[in-house]
C-alpha cells in the first residue's frame, strides 16, 4: 500500500522538499550516498500518489529545488567577495538557479505521470524520463550538469562505470535501481512487485563491482609534477598591496628543490595582462631553472579579452597558448553585456560590460617530454562534452582553477569530485592546480594520489601516472547512451499506452 496515500497535499510537498535536501547529502563534501538512494526510493511513493500530471510536476520541482538549493548553496560565495555591490543578489541567485534547474525535473515528472502505467512501470518510466531531462540540463543553453546524480558515486567502486557509460549513463542506472524499487514498496502487491526491482538493483551492483575489480592497475611515469597553490583569497587577489606578495609566494614555491619535470600554476596566477607581463614571465622562467611551466593569465586581443593558459618551455619562452572557450554565464560574461552594464550588472570575474570572449574550442598543448595535455580552465572540467570534443587523445588532463570564488564549504570539493570523474571517463591522469585548493594529482581511476588541503599555501611534488588505453566512453561519448535511453523510453511508452487501454488505472 502506498504510505503517502491520503496525506494532505501540502505535507507531501514538504516531505518532497525535505527528501531533496537529504538526497544532496550524497554529494561532496559529505559523500553520504546511502542518503541519496533512500531519498530517491521514498520519492517514488509520493510521485505515484500524485493525482494529476500537474501535481506530479510540482512534486518533482519541489524535490529538485530542495536538492539543488542544498547542493549549490556555495553559489552565494561569489557575491560575498564584493559584498557591498553584490550581496543583495546572493539569495536571488540561489533561489532562481535552484528553481530554474528544477524545471527540468518538473517536466520529467509531469510527462511520466501523464503517460501513466502500473506502479513499477511508472517507476521505470520516470527514471528514463528524468535521465533524458538530465541530458537536457547538461547541454541546453551551454548546460549546467553540476550536482548530477552520478556524482554521489565518485569515491566508490561504482564510479568506474563512468569509463563505460559516462555520467549520464551512471545517473540513469541509479534512477532505474531506485524509483522502481520505491514504486514496488508502495504497491498493493508488494511481495511479488519487489522481485523485479530488487533483481535489477542487485544485478547492476554485481556487474558494477565486477567491472571495477577488473579495471587495469595504474602505472607511473617516474616524472614529477609540481602543483602550486598560493592561497590568494579572492578579495585580496588583485589588491595592489597583496598581489605582489602572492606572486612572490609562487616564485618561492617554483624555485624550491629538488627540481620537478613540470610546474603548474593556477588560473589567473600572474597579476598582469599577457601583453605587458614579460617582466613577470622572465621572473617565472628564471625561478623555474629550465623546468617547463603551465600558468593561467588574462590577455587582450583588440577589444576582446580572454581567460588563458600559456606554456613556458625550458628556456622560459612562451610555446603554447589556450583560451578558455566554455565561459560561466553571469560569472565571466553576461548575455547582452554592454546593455546590462548600463544598469550596473557585470560578470563577477569580468572587467568590461561584455566580459570575457570564448576561445576557439578544446585543443591539445605540447608539454615537452611529458606528452600532450588537454587544458581545462576552471568551469570547463564540469563538462564531459568539453573533454570529449578534444581533437585527439591527450596524455593527461590539466585543470587550472581559482576556486576562491566557491568559498570554503561544498563548492571546491564538488568541483574536485567532477575533476575525478573526468579522469575516470577518459582513463587519463588529471593534474589540478587550484588557487586556494584543492590542488591534486588524480590517477586514471579517479583516485587522489596526492593533494594540498583547501586554504593552505604550498606545493606538492607528485609522480605523474601513465595514461591508460582509451576507455569505451572516451570513444563513444554520450550519443549511444542517449539513444539507448530514448529507445527504452519509447518502447516503454508504447507498452504503457497498450496497458492503459486494457486496464483502467486508478489515478491514486
Amino acid at each position: 500500500m502506498n504510505p503517502a496515500q491520503g496525506w494532505p497535499y501540502w505535507l507531501r510537498l514538504l516531505l518532497a522538499a525535505s527528501l531533496g535536501i537529504v538526497a544532496a547529502c550524497g554529494l561532496a563534501p559529505l559523500g553520504f550516498w546511502p542518503a541519496a538512494l533512500v531519498a530517491l526510493i521514498l520519492l517514488a511513493p509520493l510521485y505515484l500518489n500524485s493525482e494529476t500530471s500537474r501535481r506530479a510536476a510540482l512534486l518533482g520541482w519541489v524535490f529538485a529545488t530542495g536538492y539543488f538549493a542544498h547542493a549549490l548553496n556555495w553559489i552565494i560565495e561569489p557575491f560575498m567577495v564584493d559584498a557591498e555591490r553584490h550581496a543583495w543578489m546572493a539569495p536571488f541567485a540561489l533561489i532562481f538557479l535552484s528553481g530554474g534547474l528544477a524545471l527540468f525535473w518538473a517536466l520529467a515528472f509531469g510527462v511520466a505521470k501523464r503517460i501513466g502505467g502500473s506502479p513499477i512501470l511508472q517507476g521505470i518510466l520516470l527514471a528514463l524520463t528524468l535521465s533524458l531531462a538530465e541530458f537536457a540540463r547538461g547541454y541546453i543553453l551551454t548546460g549546467f550538469p553540476w550536482a548530477g546524480i552520478a556524482q554521489i558515486w565518485v569515491d566508490t567502486p561504482f564510479a568506474q562505470l563512468l569509463s563505460l557509460i559516462g555520467p549520464y549513463g551512471l545517473g540513469a542506472l541509479t534512477l532505474i535501481a531506485t524509483f522502481p524499487l520505491g514504486a514496488a514498496i508502495s504497491s498493493d502487491r508488494t511481495p511479488r512487485g519487489l522481485g523485479m526491482p530488487i533483481f535489477v538493483a542487485a544485478g547492476c551492483t554485481v556487474l558494477a563491482l565486477a567491472y571495477a575489480a577488473n579495471r587495469p592497475s595504474v602505472e607511473y611515469t617516474s616524472r614529477i609534477v609540481r602543483l602550486i597553490q598560493p592561497n590568494a583569497p579572492q578579495h585580496q587577489k588583485w589588491d595592489p598591496e597583496y598581489a605582489p606578495l602572492f606572486f612572490a609566494r609562487q616564485l618561492e614555491f617554483t624555485v624550491a628543490e629538488p627540481r620537478p619535470d613540470l610546474i603548474v600554476w593556477p588560473e589567473t596566477s600572474v597579476p598582469a595582462w599577457l601583453g605587458s607581463a614579460q617582466p613577470y614571465l622572465s621572473a617565472i622562467g628564471e625561478a623555474a631553472q629550465g623546468t617547463p611551466v603551465f600558468l593561467g593569465i588574462q590577455r587582450a586581443d583588440g577589444q576582446q579579452i580572454y581567460n588563458s593558459m600559456i606554456y613556458l618551455n625550458g628556456d622560459g619562452q612562451q610555446a603554447g597558448l589556450y583560451d578558455k572557450h566554455h565561459l560561466a554565464p553571469f560569472g565571466e560574461y553576461v548575455p547582452f553585456g554592454e546593455l546590462m552594464a548600463r544598469i550596473g550588472i557585470h560578470g563577477m570575474a569580468a572587467t568590461t560590460g561584455s566580459g570575457f570572449s570564448a576561445g576557439r574550442g578544446a585543443s591539445l598543448m605540447d608539454a615537452g617530454g611529458l606528452g600532450k595535455a588537454l587544458p581545462l580552465i576552471c568551469y570547463e572540467a564540469v563538462f564531459t562534452q568539453d573533454v570529449l570534443s578534444a581533437p585527439g587523445r591527450a596524455d593527461f588532463l590539466l585543470q587550472i582553477t581559482n576556486d576562491a570564488w566557491f568559498g570554503t564549504r561544498s563548492g571546491p570539493y564538488q568541483h574536485l569530485a567532477q575533476a575525478q570523474m573526468r579522469a575516470i571517463e577518459q582513463g587519463l591522469p588529471m593534474l589540478r592546480s587550484a588557487n586556494t585548493g584543492v590542488s591534486a594529482m588524480i590517477d586514471p581511476l579517479g583516485r587522489i594520489t596526492d593533494a594540498l588541503a583547501l586554504g593552505q599555501a604550498g606545493f606538492i611534488d607528485a609522480e605523474l601516472p601513465q595514461p591508460q588505453a582509451a576507455t569505451i566512453y572516451s570513444r563513444i561519448g554520450d550519443k549511444p547512451v542517449f539513444f539507448v535511453i530514448l529507445a527504452a523510453w519509447a518502447l516503454l511508452w508504447r507498452h504503457t499506452r497498450r496497458f492503459n487501454r486494457q486496464i483502467p488505472i486508478d489515478p491514486t
